[in-house]
């Protein structure tokens, strides 16, 4: 069986930057081992499949070890390959998916998703997240991931952590954050216990950080960049219970891939 095979920058203008995706396009969905291998083989932090349904798309996401509930920039280089390379001609796209339904525009160059907020409640530090991390954050909230939010940019810029003791525990990630001088905010996500020691850009994470600094900066409109070493700029706004989350997308590979 021959299946196309794409993989896009996201979150990027440029190749190189930005978090880099696998995206494979299905007729019918394979079975859930096969996709799980194709995710393993790629090595890429995200790989998602999708299978068109009537007027919309099906769609699923796959770390290399594990199937996942949501991810932003996989979703973000879907629609790149849909609108860019298989020239859907309709305005918005809509994916459903574990997290509900997701939607997609394209404005001039760039790609607007439409997610539902994650709600966010202020937690204690867990034991294991603080002996990971040098620096102590000021907070610390949890949602779908740990957000630990500390006081300079510099401590986000220069964390150093264990990732080790990140494998265990009862979120998927941890996201690190501080107020920005360039930007409204910055962030770094790693995820260690799916195989993903520092993700480049982590476009669901803005789904949680988005109501925390609405909260804390008073306003619905941001941008923001996540500073990994790739790092990739995300515009970001807050519209009721939803999230709008724009950024660009490129293409680097265009194969085929044999199974």
């Amino acid at each position: 069986m021959k299946l196309n095979l794409y993989h896009i920058d996201a979150f990027a203008k440029n190749i190189f930057e930005g978090n880099p995706a696998a995206i494979c396009p299905l007729d019918k969905w394979l079975e859930d081992t096969i996709m799980q291998k194709i995710a393993n083989e790629n090595n890429l932090s995200e790989t998602a499949f999708f299978v068109k349904e009537n007027n919309s798309f099906h769609i699923r996401w796959f770390t290399p070890s594990n199937e996942i509930d949501m991810c932003g920039h996989a979703t973000l280089a879907s629609a790149y390959v849909i609108f860019e390379i298989l020239n859907y001609k309709k305005n918005e796209i809509i994916f459903n998916s574990k997290s509900g339904i997701l939607k997609v525009t394209k404005e001039n160059d760039k790609f607007k998703m439409d997610f539902p907020i994650q709600e966010i409640i202020k937690c204690n530090l867990p034991n294991d997240i603080s002996k990971a991390f040098e620096t102590k954050p000021t907070e610390c909230y949890k949602s779908m991931d740990y957000i630990l939010i500390f006081e300079n940019e510099e401590d986000i810029l220069n964390a150093k952590l264990n990732l080790a003791l990140l494998k265990d525990i009862d979120a998927r990630g941890v996201i690190i954050t501080s107020k920005s001088k360039k930007y409204d905010f910055i962030n770094r996500f790693f995820a260690p216990k799916y195989g993903v020691n520092e993700d480049p850009v982590t476009g669901s994470a803005f789904t949680q950080l988005v109501p925390y600094w609405n909260k804390v900066l008073n306003k619905n409109e941001f941008i923001a960049k996540q500073v990994s070493q790739r790092g990739g700029e995300v515009f970001c706004k807050l519209q009721n219970d939803r999230v709008k989350i724009s950024g660009y997308a490129t293409r680097y590979l265009e194969g085929v891939i044999e199974i």
